[in-house]
C-alpha cells in the first residue's frame, strides 16, 4: 500500500460552515464578504511604476547568497533604522514569506517532537507549518479583560505549558486576530523567562506599523536579552503579498547570535529561495511603503469607526483593537444557529471565532473590506436580533 507521511495526514474534508459558503456561491446567491484581507483585491491604489524596479539590469545575473544580496539586506536594515532600531545587514536573512521564515527557525531550534509555545487565539496557519517540520505547538492563553478593555498574556498558564522540550515562544506583535501588542512589562517578563529557560523568542511583526491608537516599539529596538528572531515582510509592510519577500532579523547575546547565524546560513543556503528581481526591487518598495500604508490605515480607521457606530443599541460589541487589520466581535451565544451561520443566511460572510480558537461567542471581520461593501454587509448582519 502506498504510504504518505503522517505529517500530511490532515482532515481534508470541508467543515460544515465552509460547505455552506461554497454551496451558496455555487448557487449564485449574493454574498457580501467581510473577511477580505488581500490588499491587492480591496480597491487600493498602487503606483503606476510598481513593477519598474523588477527590471533592474543586475537582476539578470544569478548571485547565490545564503541570506540574500547585500543591497537587499541593507534595505531591510535601513527600514529598521526608520523604526528606531540599529540592525546590521549581516543579521538579516531574506525569505520568500514569513511562513518560510518560521520553517527555517523551527528547523534551526527544534528536533522532531520538540515544542514551541504560541498564543491562543492566533492564526491557524502555524499548525500546518509546525506539523510539516515535526514540531509540536503548545498553546498559552491570551485573555480579554472587558473592564480594562485589553488583552493580556496569562503568564501562569504560559509557565505551566513549558516542558524540557520547549525551544521557543512565538509572539505576534500585534497579534492576529486580536490586534493586541505585547506591552513593555510583558516584554520584560517574556525575555527573562526565555533567558532563564534557555529558549528563544520568535516575534512576528508584520502588522507592526498599523497601529490604531498608540503603538509599541519593534522587538528590534533596544537590547535583546534572549536570543530573538524578528520576522516581517512586504505582504503587510508594503501591502504587497504577491511579491513574496520577507525576512528574519537575529538579535540577542553575541555568542548566541553568532551560533544561530552560522546554522541559519546553512539552512538558507540549502534552499536559496529568494529570486533576484525581487531582491533588487526590495529597497524601492520599502522606501515607498507609505503610499499604500496610508490608504490601509485610513480604511481601517474608517471601517472601525463605522462598526462601532453600528453596534450601538445591540448586544454585540467590538473588542479593543490596538493594531492590525482585523476586528473581533463579541456576539451573543446561541446553540443553533451560531451568529456566523445567521450572518451567512443573511448573505454576509464573517469568520467564525472557532477558526482562531475563540469559540462561537466571537467572530472576526477584516477592516480592509472596501467601505461601500463594509457598510452594506454590516447593515445585513443580524445585529438587531439581539436588542439591548
Amino acid at each position: 500500500m502506498l504510504h504518505f507521511s503522517d505529517r500530511t495526514a490532515w482532515e481534508l474534508e470541508e467543515n460544515e460552515f465552509t460547505r455552506r459558503v461554497r454551496a451558496r456561491r455555487d448557487a449564485g446567491l449574493p454574498l457580501i464578504d467581510l473577511t477580505r484581507s488581500n490588499p491587492t483585491q480591496c480597491g487600493f491604489n498602487y503606483s503606476d511604476d510598481l513593477l519598474a524596479p523588477l527590471s533592474a539590469a543586475g537582476a539578470a545575473v544569478y548571485e547565490p547568497a545564503a541570506f540574500g544580496m547585500v543591497h537587499a539586506r541593507q534595505a531591510v536594515a535601513k527600514y529598521y533604522g526608520e523604526l528606531g532600531a540599529n540592525v546590521r545587514e549581516g543579521a538579516v536573512c531574506l525569505t520568500t514569506s514569513t511562513s518560510e521564515a518560521y520553517s527555517y527557525l523551527f528547523r534551526l531550534l527544534c528536533d522532531p517532537g520538540d515544542e514551541v509555545l504560541i498564543a491562543r487565539p492566533s492564526y491557524p496557519l502555524f499548525d500546518y507549518i509546525a506539523r510539516l517540520d515535526g514540531v509540536v505547538l503548545r498553546e498559552y492563553p491570551l485573555h480579554y479583560d472587558p473592564i480594562a478593555e485589553q488583552w493580556w498574556i496569562d503568564f501562569v498558564a504560559l509557565r505551566e505549558c513549558m516542558t524540557p522540550r520547549t525551544r521557543a515562544i512565538i509572539l505576534v506583535h500585534p497579534n492576529n486576530p486580536t490586534g493586541s501588542y505585547v506591552h513593555g512589562e510583558e516584554r520584560r517578563q517574556l525575555e527573562e523567562l526565555c533567558v532563564a529557560a534557555g529558549i528563544a523568542l520568535i516575534v512576528d511583526e508584520v502588522f507592526l506599523e498599523y497601529a490604531i491608537d498608540a503603538s509599541e516599539p519593534s522587538f528590534a529596538v533596544g537590547e535583546a536579552k534572549a536570543l530573538t528572531f524578528v520576522l516581517s515582510g512586504l505582504s503587510k509592510v508594503a501591502g504587497l503579498p504577491q511579491m513574496k519577500a520577507s525576512w528574519i532579523v537575529t538579535r540577542g547575546p553575541v555568542d548566541h547570535v553568532q551560533q544561530a547565524l552560522a546554522r541559519l546560513a546553512i539552512i538558507a543556503d540549502t534552499f536559496l529561495s529568494m529570486n533576484a528581481p525581487v531582491q533588487f526591487a526590495l529597497g524601492a518598495w520599502l522606501a515607498n511603503r507609505a503610499q499604500v500604508q496610508n490608504q490601509l490605515r485610513a480604511r481601517v480607521h474608517a471601517n472601525l469607526t463605522y462598526l462601532r457606530h453600528c453596534l450601538r443599541g445591540t448586544h454585540c460589541n467590538v473588542l479593543a483593537v490596538e493594531g492590525g487589520w482585523t476586528a473581533v466581535l463579541q456576539v451573543p451565544v446561541s446553540s443553533e444557529p451560531s451568529f456566523a451561520d445567521m450572518a451567512l443566511d443573511a448573505g454576509v460572510l464573517v469568520q467564525p471565532g472557532d477558526f482562531y480558537g475563540m469559540g462561537t461567542a466571537r467572530v472576526v471581520l477584516s477592516l480592509l473590506t472596501p467601505e461601500a461593501e463594509w457598510q452594506r454587509g454590516l447593515a445585513q448582519l443580524p445585529l438587531h436580533s439581539f436588542p439591548r
